[in-house]
């Protein structure tokens, strides 16, 4: 059954979803180290359970994970529990883990479908706004307002660049420092915060003077600018497409307007703001825009699969508007009331389209997004030792499968 009158894919792209194969190449240094972990823990996990429920038990526990330390702290300048921040630690542990074992949980139960790699993907970009978050309330960088909006913002186009190299090129390709590795980093950060306090970030270092939250920001700022630069100098090679386009024979620069759309209109408002909204409301501010943010990525992964051209209006964007045109007008209304307006409107257009693209591809490749039609039979312990064994040589040597591709894992980006 349709829930929704207009359909967002036509034949012709659902035919070319489903001829899509999903390429990943990764030279991630912990990737390695950690799959004896992921393929231990994809042999304890059961037959019947599907991949994607896997991918949104990751997404599900990660976010209320942060949003316990978006509750202690709204303005990421207050201290949050120690126990907030551990946590936290562990939400993220717990994501990257089954977001890591999804695509081989896919695999063993053979379940693969291009479902599987959109479905991952699209968890991946609304957990990176999250996780951004989350590092940014630990370190207490709400102390430097302009630097946490540059922090969360730059992984968000880290994320999104990935994304749009992969448009270009027809392969989603992670490097030696990647998400995995940035995964971890963050885990750690929250465990100095547990451990020591939060406050402890805001300790001034000698003769730099400059306090540590700021000192890691710096870096964080300097990491993504060289990743991006790499990520421009692999698309301005040219694609796969005619003339050097994409995957869609479109323009490799035509994904820029989209994002574009999000990230100006996001530091103008805050600029611009008469009651300091973003300064006052980090968290939520950052939330309104990320979830925007998360939207205009899944299209460009739709974009990818389906090897369509990519629409530069959203319907999401009408959120930003609100806060723009109510700037426009002197504030006829007060900016929290809009900013909470636009965060409720951003998060029901993105769980709409999520949801809508989902059941279309369900009904197109006849099959069920949280369910495995037949659950296969357990495999002997002998075979399943040996099976353990086979994928800590070979994930490592090969891109995972179709049905799954862990963004900031596999694997992908944060």
């Amino acid at each position: 059954m349709q829930f929704y009158k207009e359909r967002i894919l036509n034949a012709a792209q659902l035919k070319r979803l489903s001829e899509h194969k999903y390429s990943c190449t990764s030279a991630s240094i912990l990737d390695a180290w950690l799959q004896p972990w992921w393929c231990w823990l994809v042999s304890k996990t059961p037959l019947w359970l599907a991949p994607n429920l896997i991918t949104i038990l990751g997404l599900i526990i990660n976010i209320v994970t942060t949003l316990i330390l978006v509750w202690y702290s709204p303005d990421a300048r207050q201290d949050p529990p120690r126990w907030a921040c551990a946590v936290c630690a562990l939400g993220v542990f717990v994501y990257q883990s089954l977001d890591a074992i999804d695509g081989k949980q896919a695999r063993r139960t053979g379940s693969q479908s291009p479902l599987g790699e959109l479905f991952d993907h699209g968890c991946d970009s609304i957990s990176t706004v999250f996780i951004a978050l989350g590092a940014c309330i630990a370190v207490k960088l709400g102390e430097y307002p302009t630097w946490m909006f540059f922090q969360c913002f730059c992984a968000m186009t880290l994320f999104y660049c990935a994304h749009w190299q992969a448009y270009v090129t027809g392969t989603l390709k992670m490097g030696r420092i990647d998400v995995t590795e940035a995964q971890y980093a963050i885990i750690i950060i929250h465990l100095i915060s547990a451990t020591l306090g939060p406050e402890a970030w805001a300790a001034q270092l000698p003769t730099i003077n400059i306090s540590v939250n700021l000192l890691s920001n710096y870096a964080v700022v300097l990491m993504t600018v060289f990743l991006v630069f790499g990520y421009v100098k692999v698309i301005m090679r040219g694609g796969v497409g005619k003339n050097g386009s994409t995957v869609a024979g479109t323009s490799i620069l035509s994904p820029v307007i989209p994002f574009s759309f999000v990230v100006v209109p996001a530091f103008i408002i805050f600029q611009k703001s008469e009651s300091q909204v973003y300064e006052n409301h980090p968290a939520l501010y950052i939330l309104a825009f990320g979830m925007v943010a998360a939207k205009v990525t899944n299209r460009l992964v739709v974009a990818h699969m389906t090897k369509s051209e990519m629409e530069y209006y959203d319907w999401s964007m009408l959120g930003p508007a609100m806060l723009f045109l109510n700037q426009y007008f002197n504030n006829a209304l007060p900016e929290y009331y809009v900013l909470w307006l636009c965060t409720v409107w951003v998060c029901i257009e993105l769980v709409r389209y999520c949801g809508q693209i989902c059941l279309e591809i369900c009904e197109h490749l006849h099959i069920q997004l949280f369910r495995i039609a037949s659950p296969p039979r357990a495999k002997p312990a002998a075979d399943r030792n040996d099976w353990e064994l086979s994928k800590v040589t070979s994930d490592s040597e090969k891109s995972e499968s179709e049905d799954t591709a862990p963004l900031i894992n596999n694997n992908s980006i944060s």
